[in-house]
């Protein structure tokens, strides 16, 4: 086409506020330029943060992202997967659900475009598929560590198992019980009333325990911070941290993440933080990477370390 008609055409589509078709212009083209996100929630902020870096880091490499939430559902996040593949995504980075998820379709897509589980994976091994997410053992290892230097060994509040972290830090707590010489003791709860409502889950079990005079003088290490947000909310009800304020070995909760809440709630939360700006950078580096064709080795495995945050709710 010559300048002139080039330029004739574009004042043209000024005066009748063309917008292209952006999945059209690349039905030619071997790369859409599009990476689909799956999530479980947007309300986790944990999940909302991860979703930020990963588009961010995305948009840096000339992709743009395409987000669906499983909602916590096997079958919606299957779902969410066909999606991506019908709209013949480059790749998809996946926080997958684990236990419950199809497992066969996963592996469908990974025929497809490459895959990066960030955060938590399935609990069977995807052919090809890419993971980087948190090192469990070492994040779990070093607050049990810090807990047992400076007081009562912890129980542990573990999550309802709704992905692969629920596991791997239960694992990791009776793993560093052992090898620190006190008995693993895991704070028993519904499985009937599992589900992504973290707080509520361990508000109204542990107000249940509380009120009838159980762990009320222990250390309680909360498998993640949105259970720790729970659980003091219910050692507040019952007054337990003014009870003990100022006593030596007094009661104690701890959680894992640094979720963004940790330190304004009261007391302040001593947790492990994740680091989730790296997770969704590298998550997003992994996968370019395969669809840029610059990485033909096997499938990635990268555990990153957590980092302590002492705060006010494990001091005496």
């Amino acid at each position: 086409m010559r300048p002139t008609t080039a330029a004739k055409i574009q004042v043209a589509l000024s005066k009748v506020d063309y917008v292209y078709n952006f999945l059209a212009t690349r039905q030619n083209r071997k790369s859409t330029g599009i990476i689909g996100v799956i999530i479980p929630h947007y309300k986790d902020l944990f999940f909302a943060s991860l979703l930020d870096t990963i588009e961010d880091t995305a948009r840096d490499a000339g992709f743009t992202i395409i987000t669906q939430s499983s909602q916590g559902d096997p079958a919606i996040e299957a779902q969410a997967v066909g999606k991506l593949r019908s709209m013949t995504v480059d790749g998809a980075i996946i926080t997958a659900l684990g236990f419950a998820s199809d497992i066969a379709a996963f592996s469908a897509a990974s025929q497809d475009f490459p895959l990066v589980f960030a955060d938590s994976r399935p609990s069977t091994e995807i052919a090809g598929a890419d993971f980087v997410g948190t090192d469990n053992d070492q994040s779990i290892g070093a607050i049990v560590q810090y807990l047992c230097r400076t007081g009562k060994p912890p129980v542990f509040l573990g999550m309802p198992r709704l992905n692969s972290n629920a596991q791997e830090r239960e694992v990791a707590y009776r793993s560093y019980a052992h090898k620190l010489g006190f008995e693993p003791h895991l704070i028993k709860g519904d499985d009937s009333a599992a589900s992504w409502r973290f707080e509520e889950y361990s508000f109204n079990l542990l107000d249940r325990y509380f009120s009838l005079g159980r762990y009320t003088d222990v250390t309680i290490l909360c498998a993640n911070d949105r259970l720790a947000i729970g659980a003091m909310r219910a050692a507040n009800k019952h007054g337990l941290f003014a009870n003990h304020l100022g006593q030596a070995g007094g009661f104690r909760i701890a959680g894992h993440d640094d979720y963004s809440m940790a330190e304004y709630v009261n007391p302040t939360l001593t947790t492990v933080a994740q680091n989730v700006d790296l997770i969704g950078q590298q998550a997003v580096r992994l996968l370019v990477d395969r669809i840029r064709g610059g990485r033909q080795a096997g499938p990635v495995n990268m555990r990153l370390e957590g980092a302590l945050k002492i705060r006010n709710s494990t001091r005496a």
